[in-house]
């Protein structure tokens, strides 16, 4: 595995998905990660409410809590986010405009909305996708994501070609996922915009749910 110092032009921000373990929520706390997600998608194998509260979750003392929810109604969501006490909703699902219009009116204004956009195998689709979510005028959403399409909406460990976001001017700051490791971390120099953050989850587990803690303080270290 190639862990050498490699060099940006910007220093991308680090986001700690799928996060099941008290732990190892206080030792990415320690160790500065931006954000961390928690999967409020009851099929996920991360699923955040089999291993902690909305209470517990709430206690913990960060800035960037992000839930991730899929196709969720807007009612739960606003239940989950107030009492959990998160920062940012992140939509992994098939949510449409009129929707995320609605849960942003119905959000406390200093929540951030966080639009995931699933790439697949079929390159026209890819861009069919891309064009239609960069042009139905989406103001409440906060930043994009890019994640790599799958049945389980996300945490499949694959990367998708991230060549096809040079095809496009990304109007909003963006998250990059899918498969992101030491192995491919370079390639990110080949984008034109610059990702706001590295969505990071199933290639740095030792299981579903429980992080290699080492692993990403030295990913992280990449970045210093």
């Amino acid at each position: 595995m190639n862990l050498q110092p490699t060099t940006f032009t910007l220093s991308p921000q680090l986001k700690v998905c799928g996060l099941t373990k008290p732990d190892q929520i206080q030792e990415l706390i320690a160790m500065s990660v931006d954000f961390l997600g928690f999967i409020f998608y009851e099929k996920s194998p991360r699923y955040v409410l089999n291993h902690l509260s909305l209470e517990e979750i709430s206690a913990i003392e960060h800035r960037g809590k992000v839930g991730v929810f899929v196709n969720e109604e807007t009612d739960v969501i606003l239940k989950i986010v107030q009492q959990a006490g998160l920062h940012f909703v992140q939509l992994h699902g098939d949510e449409s405009n009129d929707y995320i219009i609605e849960l942003k009116q119905k959000l406390n204004p200093e929540v951030g909305i966080i639009k995931v956009i699933r790439v697949g195998n079929d390159a026209s689709e890819n861009k069919n996708k891309i064009t239609q979510a960069f042009t139905s005028n989406l103001q409440p959403v906060t930043y994009y994501l890019f994640d790599t399409d799958s049945k389980a909406f996300g945490g499949t460990g694959e990367q998708f070609d991230w060549n096809i976001l040079n095809e496009f001017e990304i109007p909003l700051p963006y998250f990059l996922s899918g498969g992101i490791s030491e192995d491919n971390i370079r390639n990110i120099e080949t984008l034109q915009q610059q990702p706001l953050a590295l969505d990071i989850n199933s290639k740095f587990e030792t299981e579903p749910g429980s992080k290699n803690i080492e692993r990403i303080k030295k990913f992280k270290n990449l970045f210093q």
